[in-house]
């Protein structure tokens, strides 16, 4: 479905060199914008948005879930935290309290009669300076919520994505705070473009010292002789919710956690790799650098993470109850 006036994914995709997997979105009635809902091709900037032309602004993913008991939205007071955090490292002051930014996006949830979806956050600089000292202006807030598919595809989910190692490199948390911000994700469009325009389903970015960091808009897991290891932030990578909860999960649920720095060629040898992410879930890698990941397939340690986290976003885990906010 999409909206009179739309492109479809096919005409985006030719125009841009990409495969339009699940992902695109389906408009929904409203927006949320500074504390109203607005309909959704009335929720405009203007030209001259500070964050239009320097990337000042700060986000956040979400997903909402149709789970056991009604709509569930996963770890929301956590992701509205990071957010606020988000906010504080690039100095905009933002007027919505955790709880007032909870409640707003279960109400945007419900008027868009969305049992599952994607919810993003948006906080940003928009008119009242020209330049790149933002002083005098405006801030602006806005939640977005839509239907969403499988941000790798659902083959992807089942089977593994085909990865490559960037030729751009993650700049490090010295370069920026680790945040959220809008304007560093350009060198993650860098990177997800050069992969898929190759015809790869996603990039791995090294960092400046060469070790692995992250996939351009997920975290990474290797698995070797039954442990499972992820680089530490100070790789470069952001300190994902959903990294942070698969480590929680495989955790409890008896496996061996290790944070230590991956080099290239240990995507080579190791027996499972996979990412997470709110949009990417838990999706295995069957390949990088056209070598098989194992033996081509998602492992066991990678789909017991899979089901793992499918039961705490769907509610079926009292252990992780905390975890949801239902609408």
């Amino acid at each position: 479905m999409r909206l009179e006036g739309h492109a479809s994914p096919e005409v985006v995709s030719s125009r841009l060199g990409w495969t339009p997997y699940d992902v695109y979105m389906e408009p929904a009635k409203y927006i949320w914008m500074d504390g109203a809902q607005v309909p959704w091709d009335e929720a405009n900037v203007h030209v001259l948005t500070h964050a239009l032309h320097y990337g000042t602004g700060v986000f956040e993913g979400i997903r909402a879930y149709e789970a056991e008991g009604g709509t569930a939205v996963f770890r929301l007071r956590e992701h509205m935290e990071r957010l606020h955090r988000s906010c504080k490292a690039y100095r905009m002051d933002l007027d919505w309290s955790v709880d007032q930014l909870r409640d707003a996006t279960k109400q945007l949830l419900a008027a868009n009669e969305l049992e599952s979806g994607y919810v993003r956050p948006l906080v940003y600089l928009g008119l009242g300076a020209f330049g790149l000292d933002p002083a005098g202006s405006s801030i602006h807030t806005s939640i977005i919520s839509f239907r969403l598919g499988a941000y790798l595809g659902e083959d992807g989910i089942a089977n593994g994505i085909t990865t490559k190692v960037s030729s751009w490199r993650r700049f490090s948390h010295d370069a920026f705070p680790n945040a959220k911000a809008t304007g560093t994700y350009i060198n993650s469009v860098l990177a997800k473009m050069e992969a898929v325009k190759n015809g790869y389903d996603e990039a791995i970015l090294l960092n400046a010292d060469g070790a692995i960091s992250e996939g351009s808009g997920e975290n990474l897991f290797l698995v070797q002789g039954g442990v499972v290891y992820t680089p530490p932030i100070s790789a470069g990578c952001l300190d994902g919710i959903t990294r942070q909860s698969v480590m929680t999960l495989l955790g409890d649920d008896g496996h061996t956690i290790r944070e230590k720095t991956i080099h290239r060629s240990d995507l080579y040898y190791c027996d499972e790799l996979f990412m997470t992410g709110t949009a990417a879930e838990v999706t295995p890698i069957r390949e990088v650098d056209d070598r098989a990941v194992g033996d081509g397939k998602p492992g066991p340690i990678t789909k017991r993470a899979q089901q793992l986290f499918a039961d705490a976003v769907g509610g079926k885990l009292s252990k992780y109850s905390e975890w949801l906010d239902y609408v």
